[in-house]
């Protein structure tokens, strides 16, 4: 990996991001506003869970059509 290579949010994970995962928090974001985490594989679901329980998720996408929008 270089120091390019996007890493996964998870603590203490330092695996490639293969996931954005789209997020906001209503209480304190404009509703269009889009937070983002990475995710590697592994933990995609667990970072998924944590946002869905919340209810900030708004959007997971592969990382490299998140980064074809862009």
């Amino acid at each position: 990996m270089s120091d390019e290579t996007p890493i996964c949010s998870a603590k203490g994970c330092r695996a490639e991001a293969v996931w954005v995962l789209a997020w906001n928090n209503p209480k304190i974001h404009t509703p269009e506003r889009r937070k983002t985490w990475l995710a590697c594989e592994e933990h995609r679901e667990h970072l998924s869970q944590f946002l869905g329980v919340r209810g900030f998720l708004k959007d997971v996408i592969l990382l490299k059509e998140w980064e074809e929008t862009r």
